[in-house]
């Protein structure tokens, strides 16, 4: 029974990476080299072949990194590797919950240090060729100080909380996931203000056309919208993006700089109208309502994996060479047994999704009166972040969370009528 679990989790995860290999391939396969006409107007020969081959180049980047990650993974498995770390911080004599945060903290930082060289390349070879960088490597090494001082302020105390759960609550799964809902919520409600500055600067929007334009589009959508940012994208890439915080009554939009200074006023109405759309069509209530469903059925199953007493465990402990059933160790484990079923509902998670896109892009339409200011800001994204405007339906299916922009754009010129 033991080695047939591990067959299992062998041949799934061979599944999912040949499942992802597959859509790379037919992604490749499927670039058009001749310009879709609905983009003559913002990309010129020379640029469309430049966004192909930004696409070639990461796609084959994300082939040779997912065959390193997953010969990482299965090496360090076959080897013992497991057992060998958990025999090593369990020789300390800590409690079982300290023991799980090195035993957890040795695995993070492993795999960080061994996978740095591959974000290096990315940031500071890939897209520096492409034009897309503005990240030094000062600010990249700043970063990932703050981000593991987040970690072990705020992320050390949470899995701690998890692991006592586990270890001595009665109907520990649900406690859990209680505990971990609310300290989400917690988490999302003061990231805005407490978290985010610590890595950008956001700088209140300067009175003016802009923002006058974005307050009346909020007053005319009665959209509680409090307070207007700048962010400073461009301190680490070209690209352009823009989000929305807040809950209840208080709402607040930042923009980066890179996305103001490269489209119209009435562009960036447009694409406000759109955030304020999930708003109004109530996608990030759902969406969060799913998610909390979902890490209910996670932590359910995650008490049957670390049940000591339970079937399950031992088997599963035994396939991955460990001599003790703990509930770290046992998280880890869980995350590779629930990865076919985490791909299954990413893909119903994307479809929903691709939706609330549609929704939200009618309800900008009808909020300006016209898709056009969309419309014409979409296709200036697409061509400022060198989009794969061709993608083939196998990737769309399974990993887009937006529709391909020509099907986009499509649905919005038929609001037109």
């Amino acid at each position: 029974m033991d080695n047939e679990l591990a067959l299992i989790i062998i041949i799934s995860l061979f599944a999912l990476w040949k499942l992802d290999f597959i859509a790379t391939l037919l992604n490749l396969k499927a670039l058009e080299p001749k310009l879709p006409a609905e983009f003559t107007d913002v990309y010129d020969a020379e640029k469309y072949e430049k966004s192909q081959n930004y696409t070639r180049v990461n796609e084959k980047y994300g082939i040779f990194e997912s065959i390193f990650s997953l010969m990482l993974m299965l090496g360090f498995w076959f080897s013992g590797g497991f057992g060998w770390l958990d025999n090593l911080v369990r020789g300390f004599g800590y409690s079982e919950v300290v023991t799980g945060l090195i035993f957890m903290g040795l695995l993070f930082t492993g795999q960080m240090l061994i996978m740095l060289p591959f974000q290096l390349y990315e940031i500071f070879v890939i897209e520096e060729k492409f034009g897309f960088n503005k990240t030094t490597l000062k600010t990249f090494i700043t970063d990932q100080v703050k981000g593991l001082v987040l970690l072990v302020i705020i992320g050390a105390p949470i899995l701690a909380l998890i692991l006592w759960i586990f270890d001595a609550v009665p109907l520990a799964w649900l406690w859990a996931w209680a505990a971990f809902t609310i300290i989400q919520l917690l988490l999302t409600y003061i990231a805005p203000s407490v978290f985010l500055p610590m890595f950008n600067k956001f700088e209140p929007m300067p009175e003016g056309e802009l923002k006058e334009a974005i307050n009346d589009m909020a007053e005319k959508c009665d959209f509680p919208l409090t307070e207007l940012f700048i962010m400073d994208g461009s301190k680490r890439s070209t690209k352009s993006n823009a989000f929305f915080t807040g809950f209840g009554k208080n709402k607040k939009i930042a923009l980066f700089d890179t996305l103001v200074e490269n489209h119209t006023t009435e562009g960036l109405v447009g694409i406000l109208a759109h955030e304020i759309g999930h708003f109004k069509c109530k996608h990030i209530v759902k969406r969060m309502v799913i998610g909390i469903i979902q890490s209910a059925v996670v932590f359910y199953l995650l008490g049957l994996v670390t049940d000591k007493n339970g079937p399950v465990a031992e088997h599963l402990f035994t396939a991955f060479k460990m001599d003790n059933i703990s509930v770290y160790a046992g998280l880890i484990f869980f995350a590779l047994l629930f990865a076919p079923v985490k791909k299954v509902l990413g893909i119903f998670g994307n479809l929903s999704s691709r939706k609330d896109e549609f929704e939200a892009d009618a309800y900008a339409c009808n909020a300006q009166d016209t898709p056009d200011h969309l419309i014409q800001s979409l296709k200036k994204l697409s061509a400022d972040n060198l989009v794969n405007l061709t993608p083939h339906p196998l990737p769309v299916f399974l990993d887009y969370s937006h529709p391909p922009m020509l099907v986009r754009l499509e649905a919005l010129k038929k609001l037109r009528k």
